[in-house]
């Protein structure tokens, strides 16, 4: 979290998390889309080898004032592939909240569980953790064949027992909601440590 005094604007940073291909970018793709242009950024890309880093922010006017102060969301997606260790850490620094992307496919269990421990390695070399933070769990891709339960996965991927969406994030589907989830998370968490 970022405090603009002149601008009277707090910043939160959200991070989409999740290994590669899991529907991060689809996420952010949605949201850009749905927004009004006159409350966000452009959207910036850096094109990586098989995957995009995106980026883009946008003011919440719904949300009204914190303390004084109009919050505006910066969010971000990491590169998923596991050679972009350190890409990853650079992003996550200064993190507010993650919205954590899972793959349901059946086929990739193993790499949504890489990646969440890869995460909460990340955190901990940050001085926080899972536990700590303020995250949500999207499992994404309910619309494909093939798919693991939500039991399965909340056993295996949902060991804090966190808020979790269903979703279908190239159609939109739950893409909303679970971002207004993770800025309900971290706005109630961050509230009080606003001047």
């Amino acid at each position: 979290m970022f405090v603009n005094h002149a601008l009277q604007e707090i910043n939160f940073k959200i991070v989409y998390y999740g290994p590669g291909l899991s529907g991060k970018t689809s996420n952010l793709e949605y949201i850009y889309t749905k927004l009004d242009p006159t409350m966000r950024s452009d959207l910036v890309t850096l094109n990586t080898r098989e995957e995009r880093t995106l980026y883009f922010d946008f003011l919440q006017l719904e949300l009204g004032r914190i303390k004084g102060k109009k919050p505006r969301f910066n969010l971000y997606t990491v590169p998923g592939q596991a050679y972009y260790q350190f890409s990853r850490k650079i992003i996550l620094r200064g993190v507010d909240g993650v919205v954590f992307v899972a793959d349901s496919q059946q086929r990739r269990m193993g790499e949504n569980l890489d990646s969440l421990l890869d995460l909460e390695k990340n955190l901990i070399e940050m001085g926080s953790s899972l536990q700590q933070l303020p995250w949500v769990i999207q499992y994404n891709k309910r619309d494909l064949p093939h798919i693991e339960s939500i039991a399965a996965m909340q056993k295996k991927l949902n060991f804090f027992g966190t808020q979790y969406h269903e979703a279908v994030a190239t159609k939109g589907g739950a893409v909303i909601n679970t971002l207004k989830a993770i800025i309900n998370e971290v706005v109630s968490k961050m509230t009080v440590l606003v001047d």
